[in-house]
């Protein structure tokens, strides 16, 4: 299961360096995950990064 990211978003852009399969992208107004790309860290880190980073805990499961 892929993760999104939510309204809550700030657009602090702090997520998209730290998603290893660049699944995250720039969105107008927010940051948006493709469910397409995203593997939830699998095989890089123990959990998701972006989740993990994000300030306002706009990254969650989809």
């Amino acid at each position: 299961m892929a993760l999104k990211i939510t309204e809550d978003c700030v657009a602090c852009g702090v997520c998209e360096p730290e998603c290893p399969v660049e699944a995250i992208t720039e969105g107008d107004p927010i940051y948006i995950i493709d469910p397409e790309k995203c593997i939830e860290c699998k095989g890089y880190y123990d959990t998701p990064k972006c989740a993990e980073v994000c300030p306002v805990d706009a990254c969650v499961p989809a």
